[in-house]
C-alpha cells in the first residue's frame, strides 16, 4: 500500500492504492478518504493510468458532496423516527452502566445509554444503536427487494446482503458477489431504494461506470437520472 494525497477546496484528503489479486479495479470513498484498489497483474502503465482515472472520479465526487464527519443527529426521548414506511417511537433511558444498548419492541425503539458518556458520546451511541437496530429489521426486506430485482433484471449471483450504516456512499459491492446497502436510505422514498439496489446489481455485471454500467441500469430502471437527482438534492436529510 502506498498513501497519496489531494487537496479538494482547501482540504487535504489521503488517497491510499493497494495493489491485490484480484481481477478488476475497484474505488471508493470513506470517511477519511480515497480506497483505490488496483490488480496486481497490471504493468506500470495500465496502473498508473487506472489510479489517474479513479483519482479524477474521487475529485469530481467529493466536490460534489464533501465528506461529512461527525454529522450527528440531535434525538430526544419520545420522538417519532420516519424511515421509509414504517415509523418508530424512540424510548431514550439514560443508566448509570459502563455501556449502551438497544432494541426494538413492535414500534418502539428502546435505547439504553450510559450516563458517564459526554453529550457527543451519548449522541454518537444514540445515532449508531438506532441504526444497527433499524438495519437488523429490515434486512430480510432488503435481501427479498434484491432478489426479486435481480429475478425481473439481472441473474447475477449474490454470495451476500449487509445493511449498515455507511455514511460515504449509499450502496456498494464486492468482485465476490457481497452487496452492502447503507441504512441512510431506509429515509428515502421506495424507490429511490429501488434504485440504489438495481445500481448495485449491475456493478456485478459492470465493474465500473462506464456507459456499458448505465445501460445496464437503464434498462432495468429506465428513469434513473431522476433518481440520482433526488439522491444528490437529498443526501444531506439522509442520517442518523
Amino acid at each position: 500500500m502506498r498513501i497519496e494525497n489531494i487537496i479538494i477546496n482547501d482540504k487535504v484528503y489521503y488517497i491510499k492504492i493497494y495493489l491485490e489479486n484480484r481481477n478488476n479495479s475497484r474505488a471508493s470513498i470513506g470517511k477519511k478518504g480515497v480506497n483505490i484498489r488496483i490488480p496486481r497483474f497490471l504493468n506500470r502503465e495500465e496502473q498508473f493510468r487506472e489510479i489517474l482515472k479513479f483519482k479524477g472520479w474521487a475529485i469530481n465526487k467529493i466536490k460534489e458532496n464533501p465528506i461529512q464527519e461527525n454529522k450527528l443527529k440531535d434525538y430526544n426521548n419520545e420522538d417519532i423516527l420516519k424511515l421509509n414506511n414504517d415509523e418508530y417511537k424512540l424510548n431514550i433511558n439514560f443508566k448509570d452502566k459502563n455501556s449502551s444498548s438497544a432494541r426494538v419492541s413492535g414500534n418502539n425503539i428502546i435505547l439504553n445509554i450510559s450516563s458517564s458518556l459526554s453529550e457527543e458520546e451519548k449522541k454518537e451511541h444514540i445515532s449508531t444503536l438506532i441504526s444497527r437496530v433499524v438495519a437488523k429489521q429490515k434486512l430480510d426486506y432488503i435481501k427479498e427487494k434484491i432478489e426479486k430485482l435481480n429475478k425481473d433484471y439481472f441473474n447475477v449471483d449474490i454470495k451476500n446482503v449487509f445493511l449498515k450504516y455507511n455514511k460515504s456512499n449509499w450502496g456498494s459491492c464486492s468482485s465476490k458477489g457481497n452487496i452492502n446497502i447503507s441504512t441512510r436510505v431506509l429515509f428515502a422514498p421506495e424507490e429511490i431504494l429501488d434504485y440504489i439496489c438495481v445500481h448495485e446489481l449491475a456493478h456485478l455485471k459492470e465493474h465500473n461506470h462506464s456507459s456499458k454500467f448505465w445501460d445496464v441500469v437503464k434498462e432495468a430502471m429506465p428513469d434513473y437520472k431522476e433518481k440520482e437527482k433526488w439522491l444528490k438534492e437529498n443526501r444531506d436529510k439522509c442520517y442518523f
